[in-house]
């Protein structure tokens, strides 16, 4: 019981036996899961006016615990991109009313970004729909699965992957 992946790997080692085409499998397999999985995701962030990248910083204002509020720098730390493209970002989610930013009382040269009420309103809501969403997505899955997939996702990303042009690069 073969996929679409298989046969592509089948032509592939007729043509080039020569060739080792396991981890083209993985990354085919993966980058296959993600075309599917990504428009199944955003779907709930659509229905709650968000885009991904939205979703991600109200995320990560949540996690902060109360009061829920994180300076920009640390924002761009933890979703790991420029502060101008976290200046977008927090441009349109204070416009929607989700957040607001104010001076940093410690550092009048900075500023500090914090959920409002309908910001903490909107995560939680679209957190509960989202977490749904992905154990369906993912209910193929035993959690012995998931775990050892974590796993290996984790070497993966602690490899050339997740460290490009590191010293296995």
């Amino acid at each position: 019981m073969g996929d679409a992946v298989d046969g592509i790997l089948e032509q592939w080692r007729r043509e080039r036996p020569d060739l080792d085409l396991s981890a083209m499998g993985v990354f085919g397999r993966l980058a296959q899961v993600m075309r599917v999985l990504e428009p199944q995701v955003d779907r709930v962030f659509i229905k709650r006016g968000l885009r991904q990248g939205e979703f991600d910083v109200l995320a990560a204002l949540r996690r902060a615990g109360p009061p829920y509020t994180l300076i920009p720098s640390e924002l761009s730390a933890v979703l790991m991109m420029s502060r101008a493209g976290m200046t977008n970002r927090l441009d349109r989610l204070e416009a929607a009313g989700l957040v607001e930013r104010s001076l940093d009382p410690a550092d009048r040269r900075s500023f500090r970004v914090r959920l409002t009420d309908e910001g903490l309103r909107i995560i939680d809501e679209t957190l509960t729909e989202h977490a749904a969403n992905l154990a369906r997505l993912a209910s193929p899955l035993t959690s012995e699965d998931t775990e050892t997939l974590a796993t290996i996702l984790r070497k993966l990303l602690d490899g050339p992957l997740g460290n490009p042009g590191g010293p296995e690069a």
